[in-house]
């Protein structure tokens, strides 16, 4: 399955498209309109303690290479690597994310629009 970041999932209620994807309880947050949409099919996933991990092991990768991210970032890339899911964004952040991920022997499936 696919996850989606916020700024995709609002694009796609802009413009009255269907969600078949899952999205992150981050996105329930930042964007609680979401439980309203009537196209919204897809899941929320909730972070489990390995995904608060992962994105500390992010972070301090991060701060390595002077690129330090926002938690709710974090907490999204962890959650999608932890489940070997793609995630669908248009924040560009997530480059350095991805590279921070190879340096800890991950692969992100990201795909910045």
């Amino acid at each position: 399955m696919t996850i989606l970041d916020t700024s995709i999932v609002i694009d796609r209620v802009k413009s009255r498209k269907p969600i078949n994807e899952d999205i992150t309880v981050v996105t329930l947050v930042e964007y609680p309109k979401i439980v309203y949409y009537k196209y919204f099919y897809g899941g929320v996933v909730f972070p489990i303690r390995q995904d608060f991990i992962l994105a500390y092991k992010l972070q301090l990768e991060l701060f390595k290479l002077g690129k330090p991210q926002a938690f709710s970032d974090l907490l999204v890339a962890a959650i999608a690597l932890n489940r070997d899911e793609e995630l669908v964004t248009r924040d560009q952040d997530f480059k350095y994310i991805s590279g921070a991920a190879k340096m800890l022997g991950y692969f992100m499936k990201v795909r910045i629009l």
